[in-house]
């Protein structure tokens, strides 16, 4: 039977408090904060970097399959999926599907995962849930809103927890939607979703998941349930019979609020962290119906110790107070354009041949004098062997800064610009744009780590790369 076999999470580094946003419309506001996706992320680099904390130390030539999830992703035509695939260089014959168009879509490609392995026709699926959602500034969701991912690997070896049921039931209901022409998430009144839609739906689906599995409420160690605010999730808890305070943790909605199709997997991820061998989890996911997942982990959960998850994600944080600039990065003010000439838009073709160098930041090393080098050249810059290389992958290194910069007339919804030399650890030297970093903080020897980041959008189509970033914790 197929399993859980690894797990990984992302929340961005930036953080707003929720009081900036009700300072800056007047009137009052939620206690607490809000992850926020820095102007250079989307739902598709945090589902990189999510896929990046699940894979450590697993063997990506193994993984047969990748899931994405998401009500956000950047493009509406165009898999999102083979793009990670790429990015984590994976064997081109690797099955990468989309999932979206709901919040449970997260779900809905967990149990699709669950299914192609128990049937054998796969081994090893990696799934991915990433959204950043719109929301109407000054509007309840604006507050309630936050940004993350998370991963989940499904596979038969190794199962750190295992997945003893799965019961589903749709529920077609208007209460929170998108239309194709709208950019905005919609949602009817309050008292018609408390009544009909979220809590009664998830404790109804709840209900018949124990009762197919002969199951009690008191038999579960936790719950890890998406929702929209805390207030919500308490009454679903409540209504489905467990008990608030002692099988819930609602780490998320004060922290980094409802991260869309995402929420339900990164729950679940935050009690596989506190979870041991015999605790039995559920998972209850809500959107257009529910989703129910009866989880048990094994004596291998143990073994996993070295994600960050959520508990070491939710410690690092960087404050933001600036809702003016919080609002530039999400595209929700015009400022004047800057006077420049308009940047040409990305060829396929030449997307297409750095591929390997770009979206896998791969380099080469010299096999006959192990010198590592990007890009990767026929020439060796040091001995002059020609066509001696073996790939050498940038993406998992570490580095120092050599030299850095500030440029404040360069163009940048984040100015200004830091441009840094890194010298990596096992060689190679490569100059890159640093991001989630304090200009005043940066200097010559601080630690960076890699991370996948969106470079521009220029007429429909976006152009990705790899950028550094002080390390986190």
């Amino acid at each position: 039977m197929a399993g859980i076999t690894s797990y990984g999470a992302y929340i961005p580094l930036i953080r707003l408090a929720r009081a900036e946003i009700a300072k800056a419309w007047g009137g009052w506001g939620l206690p607490g904060e809000k992850a926020v996706a820095n102007y250079d992320e989307d739902a598709v680099t945090m589902a990189v970097a999510a896929a990046i904390d699940c894979t450590k130390g697993f063997d990506l030539n193994q993984i047969d399959g990748i899931y994405f999830a998401s009500t956000s992703a950047p493009y509406i035509e165009k898999q999102c999926s083979a793009l990670i695939a790429q990015v984590l260089n994976l064997d081109n014959r690797v099955s990468t599907m989309d999932f979206g168009g709901s919040l449970r879509s997260g779900t809905n490609a967990l149990r699709a995962a669950l299914d192609a392995v128990n049937s054998g026709s796969a081994n090893n699926i990696l799934v991915c849930a990433a959204d950043v959602r719109p929301a109407y500034p000054k509007g309840d969701k604006e507050f309630s809103f936050g940004d993350g991912a998370a991963a989940i690997m499904v596979g038969k070896d190794n199962i750190i927890a295992e997945i003893e049921g799965v019961f589903t039931q749709y529920n077609e209901l208007m209460d929170i939607w998108r239309s194709d022409k709208e950019r905005y998430v919609n949602s009817w009144e309050s008292t018609f979703i408390y009544s009909k839609g979220y809590a009664p739906v998830i404790a109804k689906t709840v209900a018949g998941a124990l009762e197919k599995y002969n199951l009690k409420p008191e038999e579960f160690k936790a719950v890890a349930f998406n929702s929209p605010n805390s207030r919500q999730l308490g009454s679903a808890v409540r209504m489905a019979g467990f008990d608030a305070k002692t099988q819930v943790n609602d780490i998320l909605n004060p922290s980094v609020g409802d991260t869309g199709s995402a929420m339900a997997m990164m729950a679940l991820v935050a009690e596989l962290e506190e979870a041991g061998a015999g605790d039995r989890l559920l998972m209850a996911n809500y959107g257009d119906g529910c989703d129910v997942l009866i989880i048990k982990g094994t004596d291998k959960l143990a073994d996993i110790t070295d994600r960050r998850g959520i508990k070491k994600h939710l410690a690092s944080k960087q404050m933001i107070s600036n809702y003016n600039r919080y609002l530039l990065w999400r595209g929700e003010v015009n400022t004047e354009p800057p006077r420049r000439v308009p940047l040409e838009r990305p060829s396929p073709a030449a997307l297409l041949r750095d591929n390997k160098g770009g979206l896998g930041f791969f380099g080469v090393k010299c096999t006959s004098c192990k010198t590592v080098q990007y890009p990767a050249q026929r020439i060796c810059m040091k001995c002059r062997s020609k066509d001696l290389f073996e790939d050498y992958c940038f993406a998992d290194k570490l580095g120092k800064v050599a030299a850095f910069s500030h440029d404040s007339l360069g163009v940048s919804l984040d100015p200004p610009i830091t441009g840094a030399t890194i010298d990596f650890e096992g060689g190679g030297r490569i100059k890159l744009d640093m991001t989630d970093r304090d200009p005043k903080a940066v200097s010559v020897g601080m630690s960076v780590e890699m991370t996948f980041r969106k470079l521009r959008y220029v007429n429909g189509v976006y152009d990705y790369w790899w950028k550094c970033r002080p390390q986190r914790s």
